[in-house]
Parts: C-alpha cells; structure tokens; sequence
C-alpha cells in the first residue's frame, strides 16, 4: 500500500469516529446546548468525509444548509421557548 492510502484512510477513520461519537452525544447529552455542538461536531466530520470522497459541492451545502442554517434555526428556537425558573420551584 502506498503512504497516501494509508494516511487517507486514517483521515477517514478520524472522520468516521468524529460522526459516530458525535451522534452519540447527541443523543446522550444532558444539556440542549451540548447536545447541539455534538451534532455540530458530527456535521463537520459528514463534511470531512465529502471532502475526502472529492464531493466538494456537497460538502459545502453539508455546511451551509446544516451548520448555519439548521443549527441557528434550532438555537433560536432554544433561546425562545426556554422556561424561566422561579423561585417557588426551588421551595
């Protein structure tokens, strides 16, 4: 095997497990905003693994439409729906 192979495959074992683990964090983490950057991270490693398979184009609406789009929809709609706490919960 050549060393490019190798070194690209090893990108996308690196790609491959950024997904899984962020998926999984997004579905584990106790906080909405963890959550959130977990699915961030695992965009960005979809992203990565266009980018390795030359979908260049793909790899860019991946971040267009899905970092900036999807996740500042989903952030607004945190900040807006988000329950404030009052006293009387605590008592």
């Amino acid at each position: 095997m050549e060393p490019a192979t190798i070194a690209e495959q090893a990108v996308f074992f690196v790609f491959a497990a950024m997904a899984i683990l962020g998926a999984l964090g997004t579905v584990y983490a106790q906080r909405v905003a963890h959550s959130m950057m977990s699915l961030i991270f695992a965009f960005m490693a979809v992203a990565g693994v266009f980018l390795l398979l030359e979908a260049e184009f793909i790899a860019t609406i991946q971040i267009l439409v899905y970092l900036a789009s999807v996740m500042l929809v989903v952030l607004f709609a945190i900040m807006l729906t988000r329950r404030q706490i009052l006293e009387e919960d605590f008592e």
